[in-house]
């Protein structure tokens, strides 16, 4: 039954813990579900497979430690329930694809390939080493190597990812996209170009020492709840919290943590002192006024405000920035931002009076047409203040997937470095190609033109996570094969080639065990930590495959003349594969020996460790961009797509987005009671939501009018119920990110 509560002010607490133990008992059993939560995020035991919110150590780490959401994440892979040979056989493909994404994920875990053969209606099993075949044959049968294309999901374990894209540029081709070309690429372009690494340049400690906490484009509370016990520990440190975010979020509102008496009888800890309720795509506008008005303070008060000695030391185009930033036009700020300049003087006195700030960021940041130059105006404000590279102060981008940061460590990027290629050829004797591949955007392009033969996932579910949803499936139905690496059945099994294989995998959960012995894989999280992870379980079938082993089957199968790999040792023993990596991957020397040490290791980061600057003049640089923002016609709003509390990515755990208030249903738009009003709708209506873009409407159909406290102009809706309103032509610049913030549409009365 739908119902429409309003939205909560608090995060976490007793709730939490219901749902937690909710999802594990329902799925695991009371046993299950105890062994599992307590191996959960320990030393020894496995890494969360949701979001890449790095582990505490030592005493800080608690015997719980894990959030609602990864509770929910290891009870839908280590469920009970199996998808058994006679579902498929009881349910022909059209059958599959008539069940929503929800009840394909609650059928449980599959046990065994299965293959779609060509003409055929039902899948059938298969086994492993004709699935192999199957795969070599159309692979070596390819006349152009760029017409496969091999996608990753962020879930992949650092061996597995290093070994697969081994294996693709082993058969000669770069056709590597990955789940961050559609989330962090922004950061990992913006960062690169100005401070010489794509990744965060803060870790745990430094969070939690910061005097000023920026929150932007980002809702903790949903998508890495675990950060929201750090910016408690940071509150009590004295730290100052504010959140940027054109909705108000419950986790930054009030943290009710469940590891503290407090939690459960108390108030709470109230974390954001201020809110900034941003129009969608008013962040560049935001960030370079605060550069402005801190170089207007330092002007009134010499060597106050702006570290000049940084800037002269480490920093070039400063004062390109300075004499660029000089003028402000304020009513053109007000109207992009929605905010007016009394907040914003404010938000920049909280800036002055910090002698070191933390800005974090997600996806509300990265997924903008100008997302690279809205994180680049992000890192100008850093740097006036000498903001990175000392305690409790720098860029920290909260990446989203448990792995994607190690995955592109590993080298699953369609354009890795030369330096990168040269050590793997080396390595391993074989030629690399240095043709760059194809991005998830242009993956989406090839399969509107035909042009893709073969497409295998290893994880995800690409069908469901791209734009134009429309096209993909079109695309991916003319695909000669479709593969899928898998723990459990979703869209893109049912939206298939011309024949398909599934190709179950162990999770995170299960106990991998070759004739070596038990087998750990190792992940890199969101700060550049580096830890193993072993699975405890029993694996839902005896002669379930690890996606190492999988790769192995398929590269034998495939190129197992090419160099000098050898596929079947890789396959025994992981740690064979950890010596390569070390020899390989930046950062990574000796890998195995660091990371058999309890707690794992931490990368360097020069410009986090010793303030060097791995750009094209070796100084973190200032940017100047031409200001943007998003203007609409009358009778139009701004739409960001976005996750309910019920799911992650495009895995939907329920129909519960408990802190917005919304109950049973996926299917609502969230708008502003005045812009309501104004459009002469109202609340509980039902609308379909129009973008456009380009001269070309796209329609989502049958979603109710929420009535929230969004910003002014702006809507909100649930992906990926919403991908089909996005345009794989509408990309962020220099990033190529499909653009999911700031689509323009207008809703329309069904």
């Amino acid at each position: 039954m739908v119902d429409i509560d309003p939205p909560k002010r608090k995060a976490a607490g007793p709730p939490a813990v219901v749902s937690s133990f909710k999802h594990g008992l329902g799925e695991m059993g009371v046993a299950r579900t105890g062994r599992v939560f307590a191996a959960l995020n320990q030393d020894g035991g496995f890494d969360c497979p949701s979001c890449a919110w790095p582990d505490p150590h030592g005493k800080d780490k608690h015997h719980a430690e894990f959030c609602e959401n990864g509770a929910k994440a290891v009870a839908w892979e280590a469920t009970r329930k199996r998808v058994p040979r006679s579902f498929f056989a009881e349910h022909s493909i059209d059958q599959l694809n008539e069940i929503s994404e929800y009840e394909l994920g609650r059928l449980g875990r599959i046990t065994e390939p299965m293959y779609l053969r060509e003409g055929a209606t039902h899948y059938e099993p298969i086994g492993w080493d004709e699935a192999f075949r199957v795969v070599g044959r159309h692979l070596k049968g390819l006349e152009r190597r760029e017409d496969a294309v091999f996608y990753t999901s962020g879930r992949t374990s650092n061996e597995a990812a290093f070994l697969y894209q081994l294996f693709v540029r082993a058969y000669g081709t770069n056709n590597l996209p990955d789940c961050s070309n559609m989330c962090h690429e922004s950061s990992g372009t913006a960062l690169t170009r100005v401070i010489g690494s794509g990744k965060g340049a803060v870790t745990l400690d430094m969070l939690e020492e910061a005097e000023l906490i920026v929150v932007v484009g980002q809702n903790p509370g949903t998508n890495a709840p675990r950060m929201l016990s750090h910016l408690e520990v940071a509150r009590r440190n004295g730290s100052t919290i504010v959140a940027v975010n054109p909705l108000p979020e419950p986790g930054l509102m009030n943290f009710k943590n469940p590891q503290r008496a407090a939690g459960w009888v108390g108030k709470g800890t109230p974390l954001a002192e201020q809110h900034l309720q941003i129009r969608i795509g008013g962040d560049q506008a935001l960030f370079l006024a605060v550069g402005h008005l801190l170089l207007k303070a330092e002007a009134a008060a010499p060597g106050t405000v702006v570290d000049q000695a940084f800037i002269a030391d480490h920093t070039s185009g400063f004062e390109a920035y300075a004499e660029h930033v000089a003028e402000l036009d304020w009513p053109t700020i007000e109207q992009a931002t929605g905010l007016n300049r009394a907040e914003i003087e404010r938000f920049a006195r909280r800036f002055i009076d910090s002698k070191a700030t933390v800005i974090a960021w997600a996806m509300g940041l990265t997924q903008h047409r100008e997302a690279v130059a809205t994180i680049t105006e992000v890192v100008n404000v850093l740097l006036l203040q000498g903001n990175i590279g000392k305690p409790g102060a720098g860029p920290c981008p909260v990446r989203g997937h448990s792995n994607v940061q190690g995955d592109r460590s590993m080298g699953i990027w369609e354009k890795m470095p030369d330096v990168f290629l040269d050590r793997l050829e080396t390595e391993f004797s074989f030629i690399a190609p240095r043709k760059h591949g194809v991005d998830a955007a242009e993956t989406v392009h090839k399969l509107r033109d035909g042009s893709v033969r073969v497409f295998v996932g290893m994880g995800g579910n690409f069908a469901m996570a791209t734009p134009d949803t429309p096209v993909v499936h079109a695309g991916l139905r003319k695909c000669d094969l479709t593969v899928q690496v898998s723990t459990k059945l979703n869209r893109s099994h049912t939206v298939t080639g011309r024949e398909a294989l599934i190709l179950p995998t162990l999770g995170r959960t299960d106990r991998d065990v070759t004739e070596m012995g038990v087998q750990a894989v190792s992940v890199e999280d969101s700060q550049g930590a580096v830890h193993l992870s072993t699975g405890k379980l029993q694996p839902p079938a005896a002669d379930l495959r690890s996606e190492i082993g999988i790769v192995c089957g398929i590269a034998e199968a495939t190129v197992p003349e090419v160099g000098e790999i050898p596929w079947s040792d890789f396959a025994r023993d992981y740690s064979l594969i950890r010596h390569r990596i070390g020899r390989v991957a930046d950062g990574y020397e000796n890998y195995d020996e660091r990371v058999s040490v309890k707690g794992g290791f931490l990368l360097a980061h020069a410009a986090r460790d010793r303030r060097e600057f791995r750009t094209s003049d070796a100084r973190a640089q200032f940017s100047t961009n031409e200001l943007r923002w998003l203007d609409v016609p009358p009778g139009r709003l701004l739409l960001q797509t976005m996750r309910s509390h019920d799911q992650f990515n495009t895995t939907i755990y329920g129909y519960e987005d408990r802190y917005r208030g919304v109950h049973g249903t996926r299917q609502v738009v969230f708008v502003n009671p005045e812009d309501l009003a104004e459009l002469g709708l109202s609340d509980g209506q039902t609308v379909d939501i129009v973008s456009e873009f380009a001269g070309v409407e796209r329609r989502a159909n049958a979603f109710r009018i929420v009535s929230y406290p969004t910003a002014r102009g702006c809507a909100a809706a649930y992906y990926p119920e919403t991908n089909v309103l996005m345009s794989a032509d509408d990309l962020a610049k220099g990033s190529k990110t499909p653009v999911a913030k700031g689509l323009t549409i207008r809703l329309q009365p069904s």
